[in-house]
């Protein structure tokens, strides 16, 4: 068992920040159904296609199905509260008020299900004065001081992240909060609206913007790179904490002139560090004094290098999959290693074209008959991505 077989989760999100929770949340057994706009969720065009699914887009929906429907169309909302009527969970990331001119905002899918858990994750909050601001991860990592400060720290000009941080951070915090609402309507027959900002989960998981709650500059700049042999090595810690242990343990002196001031013998001082561990005969060798000084010490990996590693190997952390192409495409496993329990993908797994499951969900989950599926269509409420006839071709 799964630990979340048998809830049932709408996720009507798109992009990373309502997927990345959706797909958290069918890893660990949920049954999830993507709802997705005729248009499509963006990130079936980002990164290499195949079989006409996206790298991008397979890496957050695998393990879903998939019902395309048209909110735009009389009865689409009318056949999305029937569903959210049948959900434990509903996961949305649209702009504050979207929801709501759709009439799916929490008010009216909790008069259908009064233990509906709602996510709703956006970048200000639902209320309150910046509600209305669209916000991707780049505007939340200015908007919450870590541009500044990783500027400030590193003596270079502003320069973004290459990863959705803040996406991500409030992914998690999301799910989180979904779990403990979803224990709690287990326990009192009542559902809830997590009202998920990505300010505040960005700023809530930045252990350096609490120092600065107490006007303090945060000096730790992170991980130290160094010359080593055959390539850089990084080392994490205080810089006096690692100048002290080299000494200490390996007898290293900066030779600073007397009476220097203190840039000049920190300069001084990792020279002599980047000369010691350029010195080995082997990488191994470095390894091993770097250990004797119990420093942690770690190497600048590509990405396909760090999916190589031993640990990642061991691990499994990622899963070769279905590429619907006749071949298999590489994914990011789930990272929980449960005891007991099992979670994550299996190869046969896949991600969904476009309204593929819209009949055997609607069968599933509402007992829709064939006949009332074939209206839906001809009404234009239910559309579907036909497949591509040729699934061996790649386009990037």
């Amino acid at each position: 068992m799964r630990p979340l077989e048998g809830i049932k989760v709408l996720d009507m999100s798109r992009v990373l920040a309502g997927p990345f929770a959706g797909r958290i949340l069918s890893d660990l057994g949920a049954e999830v159904v993507k709802v997705e706009p005729p248009e499509g969720d963006v990130t079936r065009n980002w990164g290499k296609v195949r079989a006409g699914l996206a790298g991008y887009y397979t890496q957050q929906n695998i393990g879903k199905r998939n019902v395309c429907v048209d909110l735009r169309i009389e009865g689409g909302s009318e056949l999305l509260l029937r569903m959210a009527a049948e959900a434990d969970v509903v996961i949305e990331n649209f702009r504050p008020g979207v929801m709501k001119r759709y009439g799916l905002a929490y008010e009216n899918l909790r008069q259908v299900n009064e233990k509906l858990v709602m996510l709703s994750i956006s970048g200000f909050g639902q209320e309150g004065p910046e509600s209305a601001r669209a916000a991707y991860a780049p505007i939340l990592h200015g908007e919450s001081g870590w541009l500044h400060r990783s500027a400030e720290w590193n003596n270079h000009p502003v320069i973004d992240l290459n990863l959705s941080a803040a996406d991500t951070n409030a992914s998690l915090h999301g799910t989180i909060g979904l779990l403990a609402a979803l224990r709690v309507a287990e326990q009192t027959g009542e559902g809830q609206h997590i009202d998920m900002c990505m300010l505040d989960a960005f700023l809530a998981t930045d252990d350096a913007s609490h120092v600065g709650l107490d006007d303090l500059r945060y000096t730790a700049a992170g991980g130290l790179v160094w010359e080593g042999v055959d390539g850089p090595v990084l080392t994490a810690g205080d810089f006096r904490w690692i100048w002290k242990q080299l000494h200490l343990v390996h007898g290293l002196e900066d030779n600073a002139p007397e009476n220097s001031d203190i840039p000049t013998k920190r300069a001084y001082r990792e020279q002599a560090i980047n000369n010691f561990l350029s010195s080995f005969a082997t990488r191994a060798e470095m390894y091993d004094a770097l250990d004797s000084c119990n420093l942690a010490w770690g190497d600048i990996k590509t990405t396909a290098e760090a999916y190589e590693s031993p640990t990642a190997q061991f691990r499994g952390s990622s899963v070769d999959i279905d590429a619907r192409d006749g071949s298999t495409r590489r994914v990011a496993q789930t990272p929980y290693r449960f005891s007991k329990s099992k979670s994550g993908l299996s190869s046969n797994e896949v991600a969904p074209y476009r309204g593929e499951h819209n009949s055997e969900v609607l069968n599933d989950w509402l007992g829709v008959s064939h006949h009332e599926v074939t209206a839906l269509f001809e009404a234009g409420v239910l559309l579907e991505q036909n497949p591509p006839e040729e699934r061996t071709s790649e386009q990037t």
